[in-house]
C-alpha cells in the first residue's frame, strides 16, 4: 500500500449525530420500545442465568476521565462479585473523589491511546494492593483474561461486566463492543443497536465508547499505537482479525448510552483524518463497505449449560413388580405378564381420566 489512505475508504461518511426534537423523540421512543420488548422476553434474566454458569475471570478495566464525567455512575456496573476486576483509571485533571481509589495518574495530557499505554504500565498484577507507580514495568497481560477500555461519557446496563463476558465467551467473540442505543451519537451504523438481536458477528469493532479484548487479542494489539485520536485504528483491527481468525462482534442486548457528546466534539475532524491517513498508509485495513456489513445475527440467548455436578436429579421412585392391567388404550397382548410399573402422583393429561393411574413404559416416556 503506497501513499496516504483515501478518507472515503475508512470513514463511515456519517456524523452519527442525533439532534432535533423529532429525531431525538423518535429515537428515545425506539429505545423504550426495545427495552420493553427485552423485558417481556426475559432477556435480562436469561443473561443472568448464562452469567451464573460462567467461570470466574480476571479482568482489567482502563479508562481516562475528565472533570465532571459520567464514570462515577458507571463504576458499579464495571465491578463484579463473580470475577476478579482491577480498575486502573487516569484523569485529565485532578482525581475525582469517587474515583480516587482507582486513579493511577492525574493531569494526563496525551491522546487517548498514549494515555492508555501509560495506564497499562501502572496496572498492578492481580493480588497487589494498589496501582504501580508510573514508569514501572508493565505486568504481563497474561495475568488477565479480559481487557475493557471504557470512555468516560457512557451509561451502562445493569450487571454489564458479568453479562458481556458471559455472552462473548459463549459466542466465541474475541474482540467485541456493546451496541450503542438508538438515541446515542454513533458514527457507524453497524454499531447501533438492532431490534430482535442478541448479538451480531461483524467485521468491525469501534475503538469506543466501550471495547472488550480477550487475552490473546490484547497481547497482540498492546502496546497501542501512539495515536492521539485513533481514527482508522479500528479499521486496521478488522484487517488483523481477518488475517488471524479473530471473531468480532457487537452485543445488541447490552446497549450503552452515548448521548452527551457528539463524535469528535472535543477536537478537529481534519486533524483526526490526517492522522488516520498517515497511520493507514502502510497498514492493511477494512474498507467502509466491509466494516458496515453484518456477517451473522444471533437472536437467541444461548442455553446455559450446567456443570455435571450441578445437574439436578429427580428423586428415585421405587418400582414394584406387579401384574399390569389391561389399559383402556392398549390392545390385549399375549406377553402381558409381570412388568415394572411407575405410579405417578399427578393428573392424567386426558380430561376423561382425572385420576391417579398406571402408565405403561411407552406412555411414561411420552409424558
Amino acid at each position: 500500500m503506497t501513499g496516504l489512505a483515501d478518507p472515503a475508504t475508512f470513514l463511515s461518511g456519517e456524523s452519527g449525530r442525533v439532534g432535533g426534537i423529532r429525531m431525538t423523540v423518535t429515537r428515545a421512543l425506539a429505545d423504550a420500545a426495545l427495552a420493553a420488548a427485552a423485558a417481556l422476553s426475559l432477556t435480562g434474566r436469561r443473561l443472568d442465568r448464562l452469567a451464573a454458569t460462567q467461570e470466574p475471570r480476571r479482568v482489567l478495566v482502563l479508562s481516562v476521565y475528565r472533570p465532571g464525567s459520567r464514570l462515577p455512575e458507571a463504576l458499579e456496573r464495571l465491578t463484579s462479585e463473580r470475577h476478579s476486576v482491577r480498575l486502573v483509571l487516569g484523569s485529565t485533571g485532578e482525581a475525582d473523589p469517587a474515583l480516587a481509589k482507582h486513579t493511577a495518574a492525574t493531569q494526563m495530557r496525551g491522546g487517548k491511546f498514549e494515555n492508555l499505554n501509560r495506564l497499562l504500565a501502572a496496572a498492578p498484577p492481580l493480588g497487589a494492593a494498589a496501582v504501580a507507580p508510573l514508569g514501572a514495568a508493565a505486568p504481563p497481560l497474561g495475568a488477565y483474561d479480559w481487557l475493557f477500555v471504557v470512555d468516560d461519557d457512557v451509561a451502562l446496563t445493569p450487571r454489564f461486566l458479568d453479562r458481556h463476558i458471559a455472552v462473548c465467551e459463549r459466542l466465541g467473540l474475541d474482540l467485541s463492543q456493546p451496541a450503542q442505543s438508538m438515541r446515542s451519537h454513533a458514527a457507524w451504523r453497524v454499531t447501533r443497536r438492532r431490534p430482535f438481536s442478541l448479538a451480531r458477528v461483524t467485521q468491525y469493532v469501534e475503538i469506543g465508547p466501550v471495547t472488550a479484548f480477550t487475552r490473546p487479542v490484547a497481547q497482540a494489539l498492546i502496546p497501542f499505537p501512539a495515536l492521539r485520536f485513533g481514527w482508522g485504528l479500528d479499521n486496521h483491527w478488522g484487517a488483523l482479525a481477518r488475517e488471524r481468525g479473530w471473531r468480532l462482534g457487537v452485543v445488541d442486548a447490552l446497549p450503552v448510552r452515548h448521548e452527551i457528546q457528539h463524535v469528535a466534539a472535543t477536537y478537529a475532524h481534519a486533524d483526526a483524518i490526517a492522522e488516520a491517513r498517515a497511520f493507514l498508509a502502510d497498514r492493511p485495513y477494512v474498507r467502509t463497505d466491509e466494516a458496515q456489513r453484518t456477517v451473522k445475527t444471533i437472536r437467541r440467548v444461548p442455553r446455559a449449560r450446567l456443570a455435571k455436578a450441578e445437574v439436578p436429579r429427580a428423586p428415585r421412585t421405587r418400582l414394584a413388580r406387579t401384574q399390569v392391567p389391561k389399559a383402556w388404550w392398549a390392545k390385549p397382548r399375549a406377553e402381558d405378564t409381570a412388568r415394572r410399573v411407575l405410579v405417578v402422583p399427578k393428573w392424567y393429561p386426558w380430561p376423561d381420566q382425572p385420576v391417579l393411574g398406571l402408565f405403561c413404559r411407552e406412555h411414561a416416556h411420552a409424558l
